[in-house]
């Protein structure tokens, strides 16, 4: 295969992630795989959650694609393949550095998209529960505005009333910090 249908497969395949991961997040992993993604919503404690399982399921698929895919010539299976891992590192970058901070860090984004993204993931986490919550991307978030209109229009989850959460919940409330 030629390098440039290569790279269209390979974004096509990054984008496609995104579906997957919205579908995923939403009726999967706030659905009948609560029970490992609940772990993501507490207070953790230790390196590891239960959540992290979801990163091996996403990875095992990937693996077999670029392994098939080498073995075949680097043909469309293996350009799929690094397509999911691209989108797996960069969920990883978003998701547990920059929001979640796993890996301790000072850096805050001053970016527009990237504030956006962290305030969407902050606002889908004020629910302590596993119903009436938002924003189930990870690479696209709508208008904080939006999210938090949505979130009141829910009214099904419980808000947590931690001081962080309120604290990160005053920072959402100025939408237009967060626009810029």
């Amino acid at each position: 295969m030629g390098l440039w249908p290569g790279i269209l497969y390979f974004l096509g395949a990054l984008a496609a992630m995104e579906v997957v991961a919205y579908v995923g997040h939403r009726w999967a992993m706030h659905g009948f795989l609560w029970n490992l993604h609940k772990s993501h919503h507490e207070p953790r404690s230790g390196r590891f959650e239960k959540n992290d399982w979801f990163a091996v399921m996403g990875a095992l698929p990937a693996i077999l694609l670029i392994v098939w895919g080498s073995l075949q010539g680097f043909n469309a299976a293996w350009w799929i393949g690094m397509g999911i891992t691209g989108y797996g590192a960069i969920y990883f970058g978003f998701h547990d550095i920059i929001v979640h901070r796993r890996l301790k860090h000072s850096w805050n984004p001053q970016q527009r998209y990237l504030k956006r993204i962290v305030q969407a993931h902050r606002l889908h986490h004020v629910v302590e529960s596993r119903a009436g919550t938002v924003s189930y991307g990870f690479l696209y978030a709508p208008p904080i505005r939006d999210l938090k209109a949505q979130l009141e229009a829910n009214g099904k989850g419980k808000i947590r009333s931690s001081a962080k959460m309120r604290a990160e919940m005053d920072m959402v409330d100025n939408a237009e910090h967060w626009a810029r």
